[in-house]
């Protein structure tokens, strides 16, 4: 018998675990690696304004400091995978957590604004590498059967660790009295926002030691006993085991490892259907959605908002987040990704024109006249909800479905260096483009927007209910 047709009488496909408790505490503790990525990305929010007084640094300077984590998660992201390949998933989450609690102590305890950056630059190693790790060990590690599900715990630890991040810097705002700068256990309160990074991120290093390697790694290593005993663990034990370690076997080995000349051709160096990736991972960062989460505290304080209302602003916008993902959750299968795009597109188009036209008006004592600014709050968490019902999620679920098998992994890595590049700039940009002129830059925002209904239209093919080998 082949190892192909034992791997169709393994049983996995229809795999059901013994304790499902203990698989979704599995998937959870990985996704850890997901709440510190969400955490992190959002912490520095409650710090900016802070860290432009303290060091006295104008709007470009102050933005390549929040922009330059998104180097090491660049770097993060590009290396995780050999590193996971060599030394295992579990290992490699240890480094992140071990990295993660590093930047905390060293963000809250900075000798000047150099080291500062340095790291922050060490914290987005590490969130690069959860960006990659988590996701890929729920997959070898969930029964097939309920890999959706417990794959979403990935994204769904993202937004709730950006919720967190904004619930925990307003009440230590609260607690220092309103001021970023003022002083809290023995520091300004913007450290110890950063600092208290140190808790999710140790969590995360103990949780590390509670769940098994990823039985995929463990028989590349030929480590065949170990593996056994995850898999009847994780997808019971009436499987026949021999067959469901041939099966892995034999999908590693039938594997195309692909690389970047695969990706070559056409008319424009890369193929069409990489362009297209690229295309969705720049249109979703391009609307501005990491303004929301980066910068909304001093956006709101800029027109007048009151630092600690500021910082509940942030925080209902992160709560918005949440309900926007769940909706795509639940709808991404039923609707399709194309409709759910479109419609997230619309809204986000009349969510950043309602802000560009709150924010054209003048300052009356400090502050938005009330008209214009309750349409601005408004329609900030108008354009969170679009954009998290839609392109947060869709865009994700669109870059793992839509290459063919044989250019999926080198593809996917060029749309996601993309997505952290064009994240980049909108990050670096911000401060400098708000102070030349806000309402100019959410216009420019609102563009990218209603730029993305005729590219999904023209260019991106639904891929709901298609299986992978029907792609490209």
């Amino acid at each position: 018998m082949t190892s192909t047709e034992q791997a169709s009488k393994s049983g996995a496909q229809a795999a059901h675990p013994d304790h499902l408790g203990h698989v979704i505490f599995i998937a959870a503790a990985a996704a850890m690696g997901g709440f510190l990525f969400g955490y992190d990305s959002s912490v520095i929010n409650g710090a900016v304004e802070a860290i432009r007084g303290r060091y006295d640094i104008g709007s470009a300077a102050l933005a390549q400091v929040i922009a330059i984590a998104l180097i090491g998660c660049a770097i993060g992201a590009a290396t995780a995978g050999r590193i996971a390949d060599r030394i295992g998933r579990i290992r490699c989450m240890q480094i992140s957590a071990v990295l993660f609690t590093i930047s905390a102590v060293g963000s809250a305890l900075p000798f000047a604004l150099y080291d500062l950056a340095f790291w922050r630059i060490v914290g987005g190693f590490a969130i690069g590498m959860a960006s990659v790790i988590g996701p890929a060990y729920i997959a070898e590690v969930a029964p097939p059967a309920y890999r959706g599900r417990l794959g979403s715990f990935q994204q769904a630890a993202i937004v709730i660790g950006i919720a967190v991040s904004q619930l925990v810097n307003w009440g230590l705002l609260n607690a220092a009295g309103g001021d970023q700068r003022g002083k809290l256990m023995g520091l300004e309160a913007w450290q110890v926002m950063l600092g208290v990074m140190v808790i999710p991120a140790v969590l995360y290093g103990l949780l590390s030691f509670a769940i098994p390697e990823s039985p995929r790694f463990l028989i590349s290593v030929g480590k065949h006993e170990r593996a056994r005993e995850i898999l009847a663990e994780v997808e019971g034990d009436k499987i026949d085991m021999d067959a469901r370690v041939a099966e892995i076997e034999h999908g590693m080995h039938s594997e195309h490892k692909s690389t970047f000349k695969d990706l070559l051709g056409g008319s424009f160096f890369f193929k069409p259907i990489v362009w297209v990736g690229i295309g969705l991972s720049v249109f979703q960062q391009f609307v501005g959605i990491n303004v929301a989460f980066y910068y909304s505290s001093t956006l709101w304080q800029s027109v007048g908002v009151d630092p600690t209302d500021s910082f509940l602003y942030s925080f209902t916008t992160s709560i918005i987040n949440i309900v926007g993902t769940v909706i795509a959750m639940i709808f991404v299968d039923r609707v399709g990704r194309r409709p759910l795009a479109l419609i997230g597109s619309v809204g986000m188009v009349i969510g950043l024109a309602l802000e560009a036209w709150a924010f054209s008006f003048d300052l009356v004592d400090g502050k938005l006249p009330a008209a214009q600014g309750w349409t601005a709050l408004i329609a900030a968490h108008v354009f969170v909800l679009f954009f998290a019902l839609s392109w947060g999620v869709v865009v994700w679920v669109f870059l793992g479905e839509m290459f063919p098998n044989r250019i999926r992994a080198a593809a996917l890595g060029v749309a996601a260096s993309a997505q952290w590049i064009a994240n980049w700039a909108i990050t670096a940009s911000f401060p400098s483009l708000a102070d030349w002129n806000l309402s100019a830059t959410y216009v420019i925002y609102t563009v990218f927007a209603a730029l993305s209904i005729p590219f999904v239209l023209k260019y991106v093919k639904e891929t709901k209910g298609k299986a992978l080998e029907e792609m490209g």
